[in-house]
């Protein structure tokens, strides 16, 4: 397992977080995700590829960038 933070964007509301976590999630079901809706940071612990979550993030309609 691997620890990512990522900034992201966009993120306003716990809806907003439901969906960046679920986007995870639906990548890699074992992963943990810490969102810090505030500074807009988002810390994932998975298996996957860092690239991979970025992507997962920004399909879910969230810029990211890894932090």
């Amino acid at each position: 397992m691997n620890e990512y933070l990522f900034q992201v964007t966009g993120m306003t509301c716990q809806k907003c977080v439901k969906a960046v976590t679920d986007a995870i999630l639906a990548l890699d079901a074992s992963a943990e995700v810490e969102i810090d809706l505030a500074q807009g940071e988002v810390a994932a612990l998975s298996a996957q590829d860092a690239e991979k979550i970025r992507q997962s993030i920004e399909n879910a309609g969230y810029p990211a960038s890894k932090a």
